[in-house]
């Protein structure tokens, strides 16, 4: 089969492999329809998560049809369309009972870290994927949820919601300022509303992100460019700063603009992975009785997401703005690594 392989810092190719098999009862094999690229595979690439070896298959976001199933599973067929989520969970260690599925203590990859496609096992930048623990880790599509809405799923929208509006400890009236309007930015504008949000101001550099933050529920938008750009943060909270900042960017001048707009006794929710040291000023944060808070997505939302999405009260296929074949994938990486100059948000990649 071919597949999207990690070559080392900055290297990677659309090549030949091995098709995946069964190696445990509980795996399945998932033919892959539909998949995308995201921030943390560029992360990858550019040598920030070292834990990922050369020849490592990417990806860890997908929907596709499963072919083949272990002697263990019994809810999942050959032909039932699923998603892939990005964690795995083996449902039965003292982590995924707890619904810490983002610390499963199961065996494959290694114990305690549940993102492994892509990571630390073979993932779904390819024609097929082998699915460990695959009852929990893959998700039955309903009928009227296409592929490229229930892509969204695999990782962004439960992501934004989980580490930003969950752990953020967003409450009905809160103000809420999101910096960072890319596609897990835009995820927790998207679902904010969902714990009563009552403000939502997005915050970044780029106009074209600052539109689509107003379509997927921002109430305002902040230019980061803006010389006065905290100015206007604070005077649309009558210059008491926001109930909740949430980083989703991962670069330090973004975690420390999310700690100088956040009031007293509010919360900081960082999502953004990080590929450098971020200063933390305690010094000066300790007096103001804040909250900080941040984690790798458990997925355990997946299941509420996807109704949502299947009665249209998300609105996930916004996401997708570029579409390519499996035999483009080059292209996709290089119009999603410029997203600046393309306006790229999600590129969805389908066989």
């Amino acid at each position: 089969m071919k597949a999207m392989v990690y070559g080392g810092p900055g290297k990677k190719s659309w090549t030949e492999v091995p098709a995946p098999v069964i190696r445990n009862p509980s795996d399945a094999i998932v033919k892959v329809d539909t998949t995308t690229i995201c921030g943390t595979d560029l992360h990858i690439l550019k040598g920030d998560v070292p834990a990922v070896a050369h020849g490592r298959i990417l990806g860890h976001e997908g929907v596709g049809t499963v072919t083949e199933v272990g002697a263990s599973v019994t809810s999942l067929k050959p032909g039932d369309r699923v998603i892939i989520s990005c964690i795995k969970s083996c449902g039965h260690c003292v982590n995924c009972k707890a619904g810490l599925y983002s610390h499963c203590m199961g065996d494959e990859g290694a114990s305690g870290i549940g993102w492994v496609f892509g990571h630390l096992i073979d993932g779904t930048q390819a024609e097929f994927v082998r699915v460990p623990y695959a009852e929990n880790s893959l998700h039955l599509l309903p009928n009227g949820v296409s592929d490229e809405e229930a892509v969204m799923l695999s990782d962004i929208l439960p992501t934004g919601f989980e580490i930003g509006v969950q752990y953020g400890r967003v409450k009905p009236g809160d103000t809420v300022a999101v910096v960072g309007a890319g596609p897990v930015g835009l995820a927790a504008i998207a679902t904010a509303g969902l714990y009563g949000a009552a403000t939502v101001i997005a915050v970044d550099l780029d106009a074209n992100r600052l539109a689509k933050a107003r379509e997927f529920g921002a109430t305002d938008v902040v230019r980061s460019d803006d010389g006065d750009w905290k100015g206007r943060v604070m005077a649309l909270t009558d210059g008491q700063g926001v109930d909740v900042a949430i980083e989703a960017v991962g670069i330090p001048a973004t975690f420390t603009m999310c700690t100088e707009v956040v009031r007293p006794g509010g919360n900081v929710a960082n999502v953004g992975v990080h590929g450098k040291s971020v200063e933390l000023h305690v010094e000066s944060l300790w007096i103001q009785n804040i909250n900080i808070s941040m984690g790798l997505v458990n997925a355990n939302t997946t299941p509420m997401l996807l109704k949502l999405v299947a009665q249209n009260k998300l609105p996930a296929e916004k996401f997708a703005t570029h579409r390519f074949r499996f035999d483009q994938f080059m292209e996709a990486y290089d119009t999603f690594a410029r997203a600046a100059e393309t306006n790229a948000l999600k590129v969805v990649i389908a066989a």
